[in-house]
């Protein structure tokens, strides 16, 4: 069955020419309403995104993802390995999150919150439009040979990128491996941290392909995001859609002729201008539908509504729409669907509550000595244990030691050395614990451990002391 000629369009992407490589997008700049909408958002999550590593709660870096040492912060929450269920429950949630966020409004998140879009398109295209000009000039500029100007004009916008690529990097370190230690290593000097260095330079190098040469692809075809969209868009979820019922009418898209009435003549809304081609950041046609390029950015919106309003026909050709209300005309309505998303997000929120209130700042782990039983030292046994004391707090512990509570017993540690645990640091050691056989009512007595520093007790711990089952 032959293709019809406006469904060409799913045989490739729009950044593939007819020969199958690929091709360059020179995007219109953007402007209208919406774009003066993402410019203060994309500002304002730029600097969150490049304070976060910076910003402290109680002296715990606001955002953390050592994978190495494995740490984590949160929102100044600290997380260690013990506390990974919790962290995996905050991954799990955000997931949920965006999922019910694109049920429910598309790909927005990729036009208006996604990191790789708003460095892109607020920070290098900004860059490369005060450099090198608008679409017009920057294809004449790529056309034209390597003369004095576009020399000129290339190199110090590649200089630019480089730096600010250098800076993105810096910070993306500052996240894994912490301010703090980013900053020691500047002061050191790169030659004491070699290692560190390569690192960043191959973070830099990253950054700088994806901003200079990789761009859109990034969204395309790196991203699975994207192909997600055909698994939780449906009809029902507003996404930025082309009118295609006012925009065709009945004798399809035509010219503007302002001698002639649209209306009488059945030519729909659509001028086919092509200026909502020309303004796409990822070289899509919106009239073609929902298409996995498309991340919602609204460049297209502001754009026709400029051309409808200049030619004096009504705006919202292109707008936020579901397909139901476009081709139906059905008002937006929390679907079932949504709904349950919903109380799937709401319980796992609760949950994570829960958990974030009952975890402790000090964990302390006392378990027996594995392959190890019991020992008769005269009327007493005696049991031989492990501990691990986590200080999760940005206060030393200097004078840490062990109390036994509800039983009469000693409790002895190897070495009698004094327990000390730095902040955000663990330590271990041996404890040797003796209790008269008399006080013993089974052969596995539970005993509950309570854990000071000083005269304040950060924790309690319970174990099992083995005995033998008869004392006759």
């Amino acid at each position: 069955m032959s293709k019809l000629p406006n469904e060409a369009f799913r045989d490739t992407i729009g950044t593939i020419d007819e020969e199958g490589k690929r091709k360059f997008i020179f995007p219109k700049k953007p402007s209208g309403k919406f774009y003066d909408y993402r410019k203060w958002v994309s500002y304002i999550l730029l600097i969150i995104l490049v304070a976060n590593p910076f910003i402290k709660i109680n002296g715990n870096q606001f955002m953390l993802f050592n994978i190495l040492e494995r740490r984590f912060n949160i929102f100044g929450f600290p997380f260690w390995p013990q506390d990974f269920y919790i962290f995996v429950l905050f991954m799990i949630v955000g997931v949920v999150f965006v999922i019910l966020f694109t049920v429910i409004f598309g790909r927005i998140f990729c036009g208006w919150i996604c990191p790789q879009t708003i460095f892109l398109e607020m920070v290098f295209r900004r860059i490369e439009y005060w450099i090198e000009g608008d679409r017009g000039a920057q294809i004449r500029l790529a056309k034209q040979e390597w003369n004095a100007e576009k020399i000129r004009k290339k190199g110090i916008k590649w200089f630019i990128f480089l730096i600010i690529s250098f800076v993105i990097a810096n910070v993306f370190l500052a996240y894994v491996i912490g301010s703090d230690a980013l900053f020691q290593m500047i002061e050191e000097g790169p030659t004491t941290h070699i290692s560190t260095l390569i690192a960043l330079s191959i973070f830099t190098a990253v950054f700088y392909f994806i901003f200079v040469w990789f761009r859109e692809q990034v969204c395309i075809i790196a991203c699975p995001y994207g192909r997600l969209q055909g698994v939780l868009l449906d009809n029902k979820s507003i996404n930025v859609a082309y009118d295609f019922v006012r925009g065709e009418k009945e004798n399809g898209r035509a010219k503007f002729n302002k001698k002639e009435d649209r209306e009488t003549t059945g030519k729909g809304d659509c001028i086919d201008c092509k200026q909502c081609v020309n303004v796409c950041p990822t070289g899509i046609d919106i009239r073609n539908g929902t298409q996995l390029e498309c991340v919602n950015c609204t460049a297209c919106i502001d754009e026709c509504d400029t051309i409808m309003d200049s030619v004096g026909l009504p705006k919202g050709l292109i707008r936020y729409a579901s397909e139901d209300e476009i081709e139906k005309n059905e008002p937006f309505k929390f679907t079932a669907r949504m709904k349950g998303y919903s109380a799937v997000l709401v319980i796992l929120v609760g949950v994570l509550t829960g958990l974030l209130f009952l975890r402790t700042e000090v964990e302390a782990v006392i378990l027996r000595l594995p392959g190890q039983l019991y020992e008769h030292k005269g009327e007493n046994i005696s049991n031989v244990f492990t501990y691990k004391i986590i200080n999760k707090t940005n206060n030393d512990f200097k004078d840490v030691h062990f109390e036994l509570v509800g039983i009469k017993g000693t409790l002895k540690l190897v070495g009698n050395q004094q327990v000390k645990v730095v902040k955000q640091g663990m330590t271990s050691g041996t404890i040797f614990i003796e209790i008269n056989q008399y006080l013993l009512e089974n052969d596995k007595t539970k005993l509950k451990i309570e854990v000071y520093n000083g005269d304040k007790k950060i924790e309690t711990s319970t174990t099992s002391f083995l005995s033998p089952r008869s004392f006759d």
